[in-house]
């Protein structure tokens, strides 16, 4: 599939994929996935869509695993989807903490600058335009809106949370967990 198809939903990784942790994901045993959300993705890839993951993983600069950790962690998620016939296309993370006042760390729309230059969605101010980004917490969704994208909050992870202290982004569209939210995706389009 081209790098150039429009059809891309970004995903955030810890809490929406994976079950999150207070004292963060630090290792390929405590990388478990979510219930549902393999099966989701692999809906996905199957109507088309590419998957691009855009992950804050400051445990790198703290020192709480390797980078060599983190592919591991990569690995087995892959692993895990290839029964569904499912795949992440991408993957970006930012390894700073919020002290490094980098550029990529979500809320920082960074790493979706990046998403939308490796799909190729650089003709606007707000290249990522009709691009779901999907995530747990507001920085998820503050990162993806600075470009455009269309926010969608799961209520898995921190998302229940993230729904109880509000200020949502205007359109934010709200799903029990990533199989319903792309339940309700697939839904739209077969009604469209």
């Amino acid at each position: 599939m081209s790098t150039s198809s429009s059809k891309l939903i970004i995903l955030d990784r810890d809490g929406v994929i994976n079950e999150d942790r207070d004292d963060y994901v630090k290792s390929v045993d405590e990388w478990v996935p979510i219930p549902g959300s393999l099966e989701a993705i692999a809906l996905l890839n199957q109507a088309g869509y590419q998957i691009a993951v855009a992950t804050n993983q400051s445990s790198l600069s703290r020192g709480y695993f390797s980078i060599n950790e983190l592919h591991a962690m990569h690995s087995k998620m892959d692993a895990l989807l290839k029964p569904f016939g499912a795949r992440i296309d991408s993957i970006f993370f930012c390894p700073h903490q919020d002290s490094h006042q980098c550029d990529c760390r979500k809320p920082a729309p960074g790493l979706m600058r990046e998403i939308a230059l490796r799909y190729k969605k650089v003709d606007s101010t707000k290249p990522l335009i009709g691009v779901p980004i999907v995530g747990d917490s507001l920085r998820d969704l503050q990162a993806g809106i600075a470009l455009g994208a269309s926010p969608h909050l799961v209520l898995t992870g921190k998302g229940e949370k993230t729904l109880v202290t509000g200020n949502l982004p205007d359109g934010t569209q709200i799903h029990a967990n990533l199989l319903a939210f792309a339940n309700a995706l697939l839904d739209n389009q077969a009604s469209a």
